[in-house]
């Protein structure tokens, strides 16, 4: 306990030294307004809040009310000048800001309530807007507080509206709208559960939570670049007895420019010092480190979590994990793996999305790992940001925005002024309109030059039969393709509310919906701008889904090119991804079997794409984030993308620039950019392996032999010893056989050279007799019946098409739609299997 009071005068002797630390950040826009005083405030060294009167240009028509207290101390903070007077607005008023820069702002609100004249602002109660965002709803400051607001401004003006409540009043004591770093917040973060990558951040406004410098003192604006507050976790630790506070502030060293952290990020004071483990003396240690933080379970959060390894002596001795409730936020994290360059005392930073829970209580936990030589954790910082709902408000009380009120007119002249205007916009505003609709009439008789929409099939035409279309013709192939009109896809999804996602791709944001004509369940999927893939995946998909109808491909209902929009709208798979199912969320594990089913309805998939015509079809992007399932666990291949038709009869191969998925692609494919279906089955190969172990196909937080899983799982196999690193849930659940003839399957496929792998028909075959194998339907010898099917069956699979089996005769029935998805090839083993026994009675 003496260490830790030394240490903290120490680092407030520190902070003294650091008093004229410099702004590193130069913000393009800067608005400080000391609210209710009659001269300028000067906090710190470059920090001037103007006067209310010199302020009154960014404000509209108002009750001029100033008000002013008498109180000498009212906060430790170094800006109790700040709360010492006020405005009182009985009306709707506004601050106006002219914004230079687009971008992300911050707003903060000073409110300290005291009682002037007939004013008691305790019991004030009121609103606070942007033209975007509600900040604060129903809003009753009770004592001095700083609200701190991160919203986005693409340009022109920001304008800020105090919105009184019915027989109340507002008030603030001061205000900030300073310019954020474009770095400070990237677009990107990981999501908590269930995981996955979340994207948008940068269209959201935020308002912060907590900012806490974790086993440090209190950081104020003085040492901030960003003028930001980060105060001592003492008061939110759980259980104080079991942590432990460390400060080396002069042992961080930041990595160069572009290569992590920056001052901007968090100053060296947080990076600095952290708050870790109490578990020194009892190496068997097992507890978590836990902190509380008030929210409102309505709405997500941004949590980002400061790191700075200042307790190890060497690398690889400390790995962690970290919590958010009962989830999993990090497992087994290494610090000296996440740095740039792997050196000790360098800065670090995560961001994860915390979606809403159920309590008003969020707990933040570190704890150690089970892979560690050191029980211990730490944490350095941690702020937690609110996120604002799907309109735009950050206040649970208020769910539309308010309307921002007129400034009013000051004389006849501003009248006369403003109708001539008015006039005068109206006038172009028609030519405009006819301009538009001009162009929207060109558009519909040879549409835009960005691109032609395309003819699906150049079958007949007819009128969606919805309430959006009112006599839009929708394009109509003979497999039932549709055009759907904009509007309806933005109904169909609450216009594309960012809580209706349900994933993310290269291409875009995927969104549920409802139809609104039928109530059909779809998944959307939203073409990205700025995305790497665009106009030629788009037709490439609707190209081919428009001619595909089978059981285990997912079927597209329509498409939407709009505006320049780029739509696609499939059936709604209720169960997501095979991905998801196998690791990275908190699903429940699947049986062998089912994964085995899932694996066999997905090989039927695709060897329909490669025999269902009279070309081949080579899907390219074979992965198990492509293989959706439905309600009942029915697996259907998606994403044709990048599917390309395959080679002419006297080729052997497509010649095409290399894209895939890393981990999945077939490395002949990548040395020689030659395609053949055998790339696709080589990527199975992968799934198939993935399904088997339940892991990443590339993990980089492996060692390095462990990091790749199809080289890591062929070793094994090579071996004769793949079932040490199957998924342990599984373990004792698979039959020897049926695992053998499985790894066998994956083998092949995973073959060096395309011309040594399986077919898909091949594949299709081995996967149902290993399911035999599992429930064992075949009496007979395993090691006899499953030698060396790949190869030996293949003709009888060659073309489903034919009623004849081959050899033993077998009729298969056909369904008259061509999906060879309801044929059982559980029934051709079993007769095949009973008919050799008879020859070989005979």
């Amino acid at each position: 306990m003496i260490v830790f009071v030394v240490n903290r005068l120490w680092i407030s002797s520190l902070l003294l030294l650091y008093c004229g630390v410099c702004y590193a950040f130069d913000p393009p826009d800067v608005y400080l307004i000391d609210c209710g005083s009659s001269s300028d405030t000067q906090l710190g060294s470059n920090r001037t809040f103007i006067s209310d009167t010199s302020s009154t240009q960014y404000l509209s028509a108002s009750d001029k009310i100033l008000a002013s207290t008498n109180a000498s101390f009212i906060t430790s903070g170094g800006d109790s000048e700040l709360y010492k007077t006020a405005r009182i607005f009985t009306r709707s008023s506004t601050y106006t800001f002219s914004i230079t820069q687009s971008g992300r702002l911050w707003i903060r609100l000073y409110f300290y309530p005291f009682v002037y004249q007939r004013f008691d602002m305790k019991s004030a109660n009121f609103t606070v807007s942007t033209q975007k965002n509600v900040l604060l709803g129903n809003f009753s400051p009770t004592n001095a507080t700083v609200k701190e607001f991160s919203v986005v401004v693409s340009s022109g003006d920001l304008t800020i509206q105090f919105a009184p409540a019915n027989n109340s009043f507002a008030f603030v004591n001061a205000l900030e709208v300073v310019s954020v770093p474009d770095t400070l917040i990237a677009n990107d973060a990981i999501l908590v559960s269930p995981k996955g990558a979340y994207q948008g951040l940068t269209s959201h406004a935020m308002e912060t939570v907590a900012r806490v410098n974790m086993g440090g003192p209190l950081v104020t604006y003085v040492n901030d670049t960003l003028w930001r507050t980060w105060l001592p976790d003492s008061s939110f630790l759980k259980e104080p007895n079991l942590a432990k506070s460390v400060v080396k502030v002069a042992s961080v060293r930041y990595p160069q420019e572009g290569e992590g952290p920056t001052e901007d990020t968090a100053p060296q004071t947080v990076y600095g010092s952290c708050t870790r483990m109490n578990s020194e003396g009892d190496p068997n240690s097992n507890f978590n480190v836990t902190w509380e933080f008030p929210v409102d379970p309505s709405f997500q959060y941004l949590a980002r979590f400061h790191f700075c390894d200042i307790v190890s002596t060497g690398p690889n001795q400390l790995v962690f994990s970290i919590y958010a409730d009962s989830w999993d936020v990090f497992k087994d994290l290494e610090l000296s793996s996440k740095v740039f360059g792997g050196n000790l005392a360098t800065p670090y930073f995560m961001d994860y999305v915390i979606p809403s829970t159920e309590n008003n209580i969020l707990r933040i936990s570190i704890g150690p790992s089970s892979t560690s030589l050191d029980n211990n954790a730490i944490l350095n910082g941690l702020e937690i940001m609110k996120i604002n709902n799907s309109v735009g408000s950050l206040s649970g009380a208020i769910s539309s925005l308010p309307p921002i009120p007129s400034s009013g007119s000051k004389s006849n002249v501003g009248v006369i002024v403003g109708v001539s205007i008015g006039v005068s916009a109206l006038l172009v505003l028609v030519g405009i309109l006819f301009c538009l609709y001009r162009r929207r009439k060109q558009e519909q008789l040879g549409h835009s030059k960005t691109w032609v929409p395309l003819s699906l099939g150049g079958g007949n035409s007819r009128t969606m039969g919805s309430k959006y279309s009112k006599g839009t013709t929708v394009s109509v192939d003979t497999n039932l393709s549709y055009r759907i009109p904009f509007a309806a896809l933005q109904e169909a999804t609450n216009n594309f509310d960012e809580s209706w996602v349900i994933g993310v791709g290269g291409f875009g944001k995927v969104y549920k919906g409802v139809l609104n004509n039928d109530g059909t369940k779809v998944a959307v999927k939203r073409g990205n701008p700025r995305s790497h893939q665009g106009l030629a995946e788009f037709r490439t998909e609707i190209e081919m889904l428009s001619q595909f109808r089978h059981r285990h491909l997912v079927s597209l209902i329509g498409y939407c090119d709009e505006k320049n929009e780029m739509i696609l709208v499939y059936e709604y798979m209720e169960s997501g991804t095979l991905k998801s199912h196998l690791y990275g969320s908190d699903l429940p594990s699947m049986s062998w079997k089912q994964r085995l089913e899932i694996c066999i309805g997905s090989a039927r998939g695709l060897h329909y794409l490669h025999t269902g015509y009279a070309k081949a079809v080579i899907h390219r992007d074979v992965k198990s984030a492509n293989i959706l399932l439905n309600e009942k666990f029915l697996a259907k291949v998606a994403d044709f993308g990048l599917s390309k038709t395959g080679p002419e009869l006297d080729q052997t191969h497509v010649s095409t620039a290399v894209k895939g998925s890393f981990g999945y692609l077939d490395p002949e494919y990548f040395r020689r950019q030659q395609l053949t279906e055998k790339s696709d089955v080589y990527s199975f190969g992968v799934v198939l392996f993935e399904v088997l172990c339940a892991r990443a196909v590339i993990d980089p937080t492996l060692p390095r032999d462990k990091v790749n899983l199809a080289e890591w799982a062929m070793k094994w196999q090579k071996k004769g010893q793949l079932e040490q690193i199957i998924d342990p849930n599984l373990a004792g659940n698979i039959r020897p056989d049926s695992l053998r003839k499985y790894a066998e399957t994956a083998e092949k496929c995973l073959a060096d050279y395309g011309v040594d792998r399986p077919s898909m028909g091949d594949v299709l075959w081995n996967l149902e007799y290993a399911l035999q194998l599992q429930e064992a339907a075949v009496q007979s010898d395993p090691d006899e019946n499953s030698t060396n099917l790949i190869g030996e069956l293949s003709p009888q699979v060659g073309d489903f098409t034919h009623a004849d089996a081959g050899a033993s005769a077998v009729h298969i029935e056909m369904s008259n739609s061509d999906d060879l998805s309801d044929v059982s090839l559980s029934k051709v083993f079993s007769q095949l299997v009973k008919s050799e026994m008879k020859s070989e009675d005979r």
